[in-house]
């Protein structure tokens, strides 16, 4: 496949800009996604010609933002196909989703002496919150282990779900190994046991098709800068019942339903999680980002993804001294890895020069660094935009590397 004949490169504006001379190969998908020109436009259009607050006004602009926003809430609900739209709070993205059941829902119930269940792949995002609470609380947060391929070990994953766990968190992608976790059959486990699973999606929303009711989580996190939407966006979704039964973790305008100074009664679900002016017109962007992966439809970009992937897994595994971290059977297309002799830092500022852009760091991720005895890694990333050809100059911009550092 040439670059031309990928028909959706030409939606993303960024692909044809040169960096040092070099066209643009950006391999840093994990970390944040390109976005079409349907987003782009669908922001600049707002602020040109709807732009007002939403729920605060009775004028035309004011109603047509409202609409705007409220119909990103319906897109994204229809897009993770959540029971009822109310089950959808709009968040600044993933680390904020988590916060807020952090504060919302584990604190209040948190005694000491009980656990917090995650895995030894998650991101920050998914650690920290949980030991800022459980340390409050002398509550404390549990590892389950990982194989050296980078698959969770499902059976040890089970066995830590004793009565002292109160709630438990997995990623359903890996943001360094890319490993797809059998979220349906943990949350299964977790079910039976009464204890609430959080799935955090960030990596999994632009890539798989996610379905809440069917996966059987309480919870579930995603990011809109990850699935070709603005920054500051996300939303967490949660049952009914649970939104229910959380107070607010911020407080403010919109979320409230009478204010005085004898006390403050709350609006329902999702406003109630919603305080302040929100990113509207990122919101609205990110409603224009759900169209267009629609449109394309997520089977045709796991296809295509899933071909990139086997294809960057032979040319990889073709480089000598490179060490490959995260070979899970159910894999996204993220690879980790380094080469013998050469720092990830060196390896990722040389790469640039050749115009591939690459991650490289612990990735926010260092109980899984301090797991393969490693201080970081480079990170090459696919999104369906990106073509044989790229890897092809890929691999052999490494070469090139590796002559310049001898």
């Amino acid at each position: 496949m040439s670059p031309d004949s990928n028909p959706y490169r030409k939606d993303f504006p960024i692909l044809a800009r040169r960096v040092h001379d070099k066209p643009l190969v950006y391999f840093d998908n994990a970390n944040t996604a390109q976005k079409p020109t349907a987003v782009i436009e669908a922001v600049d259009r707002f602020y040109r010609e709807t732009n007002a607050n939403v729920a605060r006004a009775v004028h035309s602009l004011g109603e047509a933002a409202t609409s705007a926003y409220e119909g990103a809430r319906d897109k994204l609900a229809r897009f993770i196909n959540a029971n009822t739209r109310d089950e959808v709070i709009f968040t600044g993205g993933t680390t904020q989703a988590i916060n807020t059941v952090a504060y919302s829902y584990a604190l209040p119930r948190l005694q000491p002496g009980d656990e917090i269940l995650v895995t030894t792949m998650e991101h920050h995002a998914n650690i920290v919150p949980w030991q800022l609470v459980a340390a409050r609380a002398g509550a404390k947060v549990i590892p389950a282990p990982i194989t050296p391929s980078g698959e969770l070990i499902v059976e040890e994953f089970v066995a830590r779900l004793n009565p002292r766990v109160k709630l438990a968190g997995v990623t359903h992608v890996s943001n360094v190994l890319g490993t797809i976790n059998p979220v349906r059959e943990l949350a299964k486990a977790c079910r039976a046991r009464g204890i609430p699973l959080l799935v955090d999606g960030s990596q999994a929303a632009p890539h798989l098709p996610v379905d809440v009711q069917a996966l059987g989580c309480d919870f579930y996190a995603l990011t809109g800068h990850k699935l070709f939407g603005p920054t500051g966006t996300g939303l967490l979704w949660a049952r009914r019942e649970l939104l229910a039964a959380m107070p607010p973790f911020f407080g403010g305008g919109e979320m409230i339903r009478t204010v005085s100074f004898d006390g403050t009664t709350f609006a329902d679900p999702p406003h109630r999680f919603e305080a302040g002016t929100p990113n509207i017109a990122g919101f609205v962007g990110l409603g224009a980002a759900v169209d267009y992966v629609n449109r394309v439809g997520l089977d045709t970009i796991g296809a295509m993804e899933r071909e990139l992937g086997a294809y960057m897994t032979d040319a990889l595994k073709s480089v000598p001294g490179l060490r490959l971290f995260g070979e899970a059977k159910e894999k996204a297309a993220v690879f980790s890895f380094l080469i013998d002799g050469v720092h990830a830092h060196d390896l990722a500022t040389l790469l640039d020069h050749e115009g591939v852009a690459v991650r490289s760091g612990h990735h926010c991720a260092h109980p899984l660094m301090q797991f393969y005895g490693v201080p970081a890694t480079a990170r090459a990333s696919l999104a369906f935009y990106n073509t044989r050809e790229e890897i092809d100059f890929f691999v052999a911009a490494i070469a090139r590397v590796r002559k310049l550092l001898g």
